[in-house]
């Protein structure tokens, strides 16, 4: 699943992408990595790329959004088709953590 944001990194306009890969490694669980993008430049994040939540995953981007200077605009939220119904519906669920006060 990929989503992209319209935004400001210590003032200076950019396009933020978040990638979210759902990997259901074992019967029990399921694993997620997520990468954060500005532009086209990776940006390393604070712990492990995979979680095992997605929330998880989220609150790190919003963590790391804080520490980093950088701002999303939530009303240009434009997400990539094709994708798996349940990955949005998961998404949509939790995307409330990247905009947390």
């Amino acid at each position: 699943m990929v989503v992209q944001y319209q935004g400001k990194q210590h003032g200076k306009a950019t396009t933020f992408t978040i990638r979210i890969i759902g990997n259901n490694l074992s019967k029990s669980s399921s694993n997620y990595q997520i990468d954060l993008l500005v532009g086209d430049n990776k940006l390393p994040t604070f712990t492990t790329g995979i979680h095992q939540s997605l929330s998880n995953c989220l609150k790190e981007i919003y963590l790391f959004r804080k520490h980093n200077g950088i701002q999303f605009e939530a009303s240009t939220e434009k997400v990539a088709k094709p994708l798996v119904p349940y990955d949005e519906v998961l998404y949509n669920y939790n995307k409330g953590a990247l905009f947390m006060a």
